[in-house]
């Protein structure tokens, strides 16, 4: 097919418009909120009865992403395998996504009550949305040239920060003015809110699946698909064994990683608990991130087309070391909202960089897309999970989040020292002797 086509780009970056609304609606802002809110005993205690174990409900909600990604992390490598040997890439992005969606529907019911029950729907939401993210990645390097993945990758991140941003707007509206809706029940808001995103992020879906192909390399299946799949899985593990720089990459990706994404899953919690902000702070806070990471995705395309792709990311991760640094020693709600400005100038930057780097890497006349993106996602998926519990663990045993910021400090070092092992020439440059090692 006709690569950098302006309708199948745009339409590829819709689905960042789409799903981009869970990330920040259900993961960073009014969902982490509400939890903290609901997610409480009778007397008001956080912490709460969960399947038997008594466990606060910061450490629960920390825990539950872990445990969804861990989900993913074994399920996607097989799914990708399978997809990749039939040719069906888009049947499993469906597929994901409608889970997803489906999930953020159910969340309406969520209230003290049904607890346990809404925890499990809340990890399959996140299982549905990374599930159906490794796909739609894939998509990149069969649509575009080389050239354009910064350049593209920016704009997928930035049309996802504004359009959660739109959605997470009128949602404001219900969760400060509620009276203004004819809505007397204080839970309302928030419930109503769950449900929006299940249906924006289902009906704007439907451009990409529209758009994007079927099956670009017109593969046709036969004999037993399931054994087939795993043996495509095997293959392009075998690959990988040569490609020393990108062997390198995702190892630097998984520790820098680890931090990046739990930040984005924990901040709101911290400024809930730690610093006790209001929960109309808090949710104004993660809108000013979205707003700042449109500028910051585009910003490190720019820096990277000056610098190289990995001088850029080097840049970003000792932008985080600082981030972490800050928060470590902050009382006020004032130093809260200006780290909350950097965290947002790097989040996207380095979420959107860190995509094209991988797609820069993988073998130009390669098939397995799909395949090779799913390494790609199991690397974010695990260091999520790790991250996650390390940050819920030192919580745990420590008793102050503060002390859990500390470790995200440390694994940004490391992760800033196993980048600087990469070549810092332009990705695309040392592409050929990637391949060749």
């Amino acid at each position: 097919m006709q690569k950098n086509n302006p309708r199948t780009i745009n339409a590829w970056c819709m689905y960042d418009w789409a799903n981009s609304v869970h990330s920040l609606v259900i993961v960073s802002s009014i969902f982490p909120v509400y939890f903290s809110a609901t997610a409480l005993t009778e007397s008001g205690s956080d912490m709460i009865d969960f399947l038997g174990f008594t466990v606060k409900n910061s450490v629960l909600f920390s825990y539950s992403v872990s445990a969804s990604f861990l989900i993913v992390a074994l399920l996607i490598p097989f799914c990708t395998a399978i997809a990749d040997y039939t040719g069906r890439k888009k049947f499993f992005m469906k597929l994901f996504c409608y889970l997803g969606a489906a999930s953020c529907t159910l969340l309406f019911f969520f209230t003290r009550e049904t607890l346990t029950i809404s925890v499990f729907v809340f990890m399959l939401s996140l299982i549905g949305w990374s599930g159906s993210i490794v796909f739609y990645n894939s998509f990149l390097p069969e649509i575009a040239t080389e050239d354009n993945f910064d350049r593209y990758s920016a704009r997928g991140f930035s049309l996802g920060y504004l359009g959660s941003v739109l959605l997470l707007l009128t949602n404001l509206t219900m969760v400060l003015f509620p009276e203004k809706y004819g809505i007397t029940d204080k839970s309302l808001p928030a419930r109503i809110s769950f449900l929006t995103v299940g249906v924006w992020w289902v009906l704007f879906a439907q451009i990409p699946f529209k758009y994007l192909p079927s099956n670009t390399f017109n593969k046709k299946p036969a004999g037993q698909w399931l054994f087939n799949g795993f043996r495509k899985l095997r293959k392009v593990l075998g690959q990988l064994q040569y490609q020393s720089n990108l062997r390198r990459y995702l190892l630097a990706f998984f520790v820098f990683n680890m931090g990046v994404q739990t930040v984005m899953y924990v901040a709101t919690i911290f400024g809930a608990n730690e610093l006790k902000l209001p929960a109309q702070s808090l949710i104004v806070t993660v809108l000013l991130i979205q707003l700042v990471g449109i500028v910051g995705s585009y910003f490190f395309s720019f820096l990277s087309s000056k610098l190289g792709n990995i001088y850029a990311l080097m840049i970003g991760v000792t932008v985080w070391i600082g981030i972490c640094t800050g928060a470590y020693f902050i009382t006020e709600a004032s130093e809260f909202y200006i780290l909350a400005a950097c965290v947002g100038m790097v989040m996207g930057g380095i979420q959107s960089l860190s995509r094209a780097t991988y797609s820069k890497l993988i073998p130009d006349d390669t098939a397995d897309t799909a395949s090779y993106f799913s390494f790609y996602d199991v690397t974010e998926k695990t260091s999520l999970v790790m991250g996650t519990l390390v940050y819920g663990l030192v919580e745990q045993l420590t008793g102050s989040m503060r002390n859990s910021v500390l470790a995200l400090l440390l694994i940004f070092v490391v992760g800033l020292a196993l980048l600087s092992r990469i070549p810092s020439q332009k990705v695309y440059h040392f592409r050929l002797d990637a391949t060749n090692n």
